[in-house]
């Protein structure tokens, strides 16, 4: 399941880079989380942006039959951060406001980088 994972993770972080996100990130977290083994973090441009990257990797997830673990409600409150929470990975999408403020990757940041984008 690990390969599997790593793949799908790396695939997702490339599809964020190739549809404009920004500062693509992926981190292998298993080493210290319990709950889930990476991160995949993307800053979006705008809540249009935001709304894009979501529909494709809506659109990932049902071609690879991941269902994420809860569904997402539509809300406006949701905006600056959508989180996706797929067991084996969680994807954060975040305005840089948010991104700024979490430093998700520092947090982080003695786990392994596994993806880096060009932007980063």
């Amino acid at each position: 399941m690990e390969d599997t994972a790593r793949n799908s993770v790396l695939e997702i972080a490339r599809l964020l880079e190739e549809h404009r996100g920004e500062d693509v990130k992926a981190l292998y977290i298993g080493g210290m989380s319990s709950w889930t083994d990476y991160f995949i973090i993307s800053t979006v441009r705008s809540s249009t942006h935001l709304r894009g990257l979501l529909r494709s990797l809506e659109e990932y997830l049902s071609e690879h039959q991941i269902q994420p673990l809860t569904p997402r409600k539509r809300s406006r409150r949701d905006e600056g951060w959508i989180l996706i929470d797929c067991g084996d990975f969680v994807v954060h999408l975040l305005d840089q406001q948010h991104r700024d403020f979490y430093e998700l990757e520092k947090l982080w940041f003695r786990n392994e980088l596994i993806y880096s984008s060009e932007s980063s």
